[in-house]
């Protein structure tokens, strides 16, 4: 029996399987074979050479973005609009049959859109070129899900469920569990909540199934089996989505409504170019960028350049990205905004920047 008829099996089992208290281990370490079976899946074969023709994509820019949707959602008409790129874009499915990169400049940063091809049912399993997409989507920042407003909300469950499937994680944290594989002493468990869907037997035996017999386990929040499995697995990442839904000008103002007070959601129409500067910036706060400014003793601050930070930032992180070398000549900063009490504040390395800082480095003598 192949893999893919062994995740089949599970699958049916876990279907026919009635969720109580009494199935719940039962369930658990179904989960936890499946899982296991789909990481063997998506690992590449012997032999399988480079991840397909026209999808190793240097990483470039200040961040990431994978454009993904099934196809004819209006991918490649988006990237076109938002970037110089050229897509080729037709009212026919599979017109993009590669990845195709461009790039947004919005508030001094550059942020780099992949159009990836369309997705379809079964790309977990390789159908179409889903394997390969979802490589691709794996590196991004942020995935903007495309999505067409005139269809049924199960498009959105069904891409969902695909990248779930092979270890993508959208808009959740990663679970507060700590957990380190050991070379002795047996399995060390603990938990400092109370937990409903775990217990200390379901943890030993998916450790075990997955031939784990000395670890230490803390678990600091009430997770579930699918989550523990995650944590064990270590390979699942754990992305924002941004949902974006096309062609609302072909549906009414009452539907259009319900759309937009979802949340994480951006309503558009590439076609007359509605909402698109909404959906960049929209783009630009789901990256948690920042953009802070230097100067130089005496002068005014350079606000025609600027540097592009992640949110949570320190001064440390503004030395790097101004100079490797700098944060080891450090003697303190001064920086004038929003971050600090009074103006300017004389600050260390560990102190967190926020947007629009402006910040003077002061060297050691």
């Amino acid at each position: 029996m192949g893999i893919l008829e062994k995740i089949a099996e599970i699958e049916k089992e876990i279907s026919r399987t009635q969720k109580n208290k009494a199935t719940e281990y039962h369930l658990g370490l179904l989960k936890a074979k499946l899982a296991k079976y789909r990481v063997q899946l998506l690992e590449p074969t012997k032999g399988a050479g480079v991840k397909g023709e026209g999808f190793d994509v240097m990483k470039s820019g200040d961040a990431r973005v994978a454009l993904i949707g099934f196809p004819s959602v209006g991918k490649s008409t988006l990237l076109n609009k938002l970037t110089k790129t050229h897509s080729e874009a037709g009212a026919y499915e599979f017109t993009t049959l590669t990845c195709i990169p461009g790039k947004i400049e919005h508030n001094g940063a550059n942020i780099q859109l992949l159009d990836l091809p369309g997705i379809i049912e079964g790309a977990a399993q390789g159908k179409g070129r889903g394997r390969q997409v979802i490589a691709v989507a794996r590196t991004a920042d942020l995935v903007v899900m495309m999505l067409d407003a005139t269809k049924s909300s199960q498009q959105r469950t069904l891409l969902e469920l695909e990248l779930e499937a092979v270890g993508i994680r959208l808009n959740r944290s990663k679970p507060n569990v700590y957990f380190k594989v050991k070379t002795g002493g047996g399995i060390s468990f603990n938990a400092t909540v109370k937990l409903t869907h775990l217990n200390e037997k379901m943890v030993y035996h998916i450790l075990h199934d997955y031939k784990i017999f000395n670890a230490e386990v803390l678990v600091r929040e009430d997770i579930t089996v699918d989550e523990f499995i995650d944590v064990v697995l270590g390979n699942r990442k754990y992305i924002k989505c941004l949902y974006v839904y096309n062609k609302i000008d072909s549906i009414t103002l009452e539907e259009l409504d319900k759309l937009a007070r979802e949340p994480n959601t951006v309503v558009i129409s590439c076609e007359m170019d509605l909402n698109l500067d909404y959906l960049v910036d929209q783009i630009w706060r789901h990256l948690n960028l920042l953009r802070v400014y230097t100067k130089k003793r005496g002068e005014y601050p350079d606000f025609e350049g600027g540097l592009i930070v992640r949110k949570g930032a320190s001064v440390e992180h503004v030395c790097h990205a101004i100079h490797r070398s700098l944060a080891d000549e450090f003697r303190y900063a001064l920086v004038w905004g929003t971050s600090t009490k009074h103006n300017p504040q004389r600050v260390g390395l560990s102190h967190i920047v926020d947007n629009d800082d402006v910040i003077q480095v002061v060297k050691k003598k």
